[in-house]
């Protein structure tokens, strides 16, 4: 076995299969990650409150309670990121999963380095926020003035009745909070750098989720929906066949 790198992210796997699962241990382990497993998900709900692990790797199907009823309990308690495992590709079965919370999904069987690479790409996204892109034809910045000594207040966005904090990561909703996933912070990043502006999916999966062609975009259409239950549906339009756009306030 490899020893752990310093510094490394904490990885807790939760899987059933005793084969699966430490064939995945020992590949991450080769990785430089440290990783603690559990074989069933009240193991892994025990797991994840003792240790505080950095990601999560869950797989959807286990006994005693299911991956995504995990997935429901844990994202009561923390925000950590969550990447769920399985065998089964039907759109249910995806779906279920990313709407429990999840941030991502892997289909099995896998390669490691495929693996590792997502891993890297979630953390990259929920550790570290950073602002959205621009939106199309930006107006010119405007001249600084000069700012008086002493704590100045955050970069806040005030549009279509929500407040966002770029830098606090913090939401209103008609001056209601609302708790975000990063997934979910740097999804509406997008949304309201560009209001208006049909964002469509492969370009929000290409800015959110690191991924370039090919990757599922139904990761893409559930984390809308989530985002909508939470800061309003009427805020977001779905533009068929294209995207999604945050409506410009009237």
């Amino acid at each position: 076995m490899t020893a752990a790198l310093p510094g490394q992210p904490r990885i807790l796997l939760v899987e059933d299969d005793e084969v699966i699962r430490e064939a995945t241990r020992m590949a991450l382990e080769r990785y430089g990650f440290p990783v603690t497993t559990a074989g069933d998900g009240l193991e892994g709900l025990e797991r994840f409150r003792a240790d505080r692990p950095d990601v999560l790797l869950l797989d959807v199907m286990l006994p005693l309670l299911d991956g995504v009823g995990l997935c429901r309990r844990i994202r009561e308690e923390s925000q950590l990121p969550i990447l769920m495992m399985s065998a089964r590709t039907e759109p249910v079965d995806v779906v279920s999963g990313l709407e429990a919370g999840a941030d991502d999904y892997i289909v099995k069987p896998f390669e490691s380095a495929v693996l590792v690479a997502r891993i890297r790409t979630v953390l990259r996204r929920t550790r570290a926020v950073p602002e959205a892109a621009p939106p199309p034809e930006a107006p010119a910045p405007e001249v600084e003035e000069p700012q008086p000594d002493g704590p100045q207040p955050r970069p806040v966005r005030l549009i279509a009745g929500l407040e966002v904090d770029t830098e606090g990561m913090e939401v209103k909703a008609d001056g209601r909070r609302v708790p975000l996933t990063p997934t979910e912070f740097r999804l509406l990043l997008e949304f309201t750098a560009a209001p208006g502006v049909v964002l469509e999916r492969q370009t929000l999966l290409e800015r959110v989720w690191d991924y370039g062609w090919g990757a599922d975009s139904r990761v893409v259409d559930v984390h809308v929906q989530r985002l909508r239950a939470k800061i309003g549906s009427d805020r977001i339009e779905t533009i068929r066949g294209f995207g999604y756009k945050l409506r410009r306030p009237r």
